[in-house]
């Protein structure tokens, strides 16, 4: 199910016919002058997440490719939506056609959102929706629930007869994406959860600990060493995102608990593919942020070259990656999930 879309959803290919809508014809100029390049922008929640460096990366490429003026801003930390909504004033006032952006607050970044659009601004919302769904034109993202499903399986099966006594290291309360990908595992683990369009946290007796980590790797290194206190028997640890999932792993490693434990994420970065190689990380789901801000471009320079405005929903796509399958979870090995690492 996909992380509450807008209303009309398009399919990838519905979307890749729109982006080969022909242009309006180019108004007549005097020889020799140069039309203004169109800008566009990009706003992700982080400038040092390597998820939302690859996704700024393939999004210059993209702009470079398709001769757009790209202006790109980040929140200082997971969660500054200050920074965001002054980035985003910042972009319209420069003349940004097109904004694409990862909210970092799926709430609080709307009225900003409304006031960008009121004033012509197409809003692409990339791997993360705002909430309501709808203060944005399209979503281009992976679908949270279901990454969340697919490590929560994983999980299931990878602890055998072994009950789940079960630590999540989530990301900030209320964001659509954190309760998503917490409440997709632990349906995916079998056990008491939320459906896909909640975003509270399930809390099934079989969670023992759980801690807000905002995706940053100390704070989940603290969380993880208070949770152990907590929980010393613990046999699945859940985390947002790799960074977190590296700070979890070096609790686990100090404890003497790591061997233990089946450690689960989301991101599929490269660095998280080779902590699945090593076996620090048992398992994650792969997802595409270079391939969210392709299609993002993609989609503003048909826009603001004559073509329709974009809308609905594009599920950029999302893969287990396990150094160690286990049956009933189709799943790609280490080697795979470094090709495609963030969509490369």
């Amino acid at each position: 199910m996909p992380p509450s879309p807008p209303a009309r959803r398009l399919a990838p290919a519905a979307l890749l016919g729109l982006l080969a809508a022909p242009a309006a014809p180019a108004a007549v100029r005097p020889a020799g002058a140069q039309a203004p390049q169109p800008v566009i922008g990009l706003i992700t929640k982080t400038a040092t997440n390597p998820f939302f460096v690859k996704m700024r990366e393939g999004a210059e490429r993209e702009a470079r490719a398709r001769g757009l003026r790209l202006l790109t801003a980040a929140g200082r930390t997971d969660g500054d939506n200050l920074g965001q909504v002054a980035a985003l004033e910042t972009m319209t006032a420069a003349g940004a056609r097109v904004v694409m952006i990862t909210a970092s607050h799926a709430r609080a970044i709307v009225p900003a959102l409304r006031r960008a659009r009121a004033r012509g601004v197409v809003v692409l919302a990339l791997d993360s929706p705002p909430d309501p769904p709808a203060a944005a034109d399209a979503l281009l993202a992976t679908d949270n629930y279901e990454a969340g499903v697919l490590i929560g399986r994983y999980a299931r099966a990878a602890l055998g007869t072994r009950p789940p006594r079960v630590v999540t290291l989530d990301l900030l309360p209320g964001h659509p994406v954190g309760a998503q990908r917490h409440n997709g595992f632990l349906a995916g683990l079998g056990v008491a959860s939320l459906p896909a369009a909640s975003t509270a946290l399930a809390r099934p007796p079989e969670l023992r600990c759980a801690g807000d980590t905002f995706g940053d790797a100390a704070r989940a290194q603290t969380v993880m060493e208070n949770c152990l206190q907590r929980a010393p028997d613990a046999t699945v640890v859940y985390t947002i995102n790799e960074p977190a999932a590296a700070g979890a792993h070096r609790a686990l490693v100090a404890a003497g608990k790591a061997a233990g434990v089946v450690l689960v994420s989301v991101d599929g970065s490269c660095r998280g593919v080779r902590d699945v190689a090593a076996g620090a990380l048992a398992a994650t789901a792969q997802q595409y942020p270079v391939r969210m801000a392709e299609l993002g471009v993609a989609a503003a320079a048909a826009y603001v070259r004559g073509g329709p405005r974009p809308a609905g929903y594009v599920n950029t796509g999302v893969a287990l990656i396990t150094a160690r399958p286990v049956s009933g979870v189709a799943s790609r090995d280490a080697r795979a999930g470094a090709a495609l690492c963030f969509g490369r």
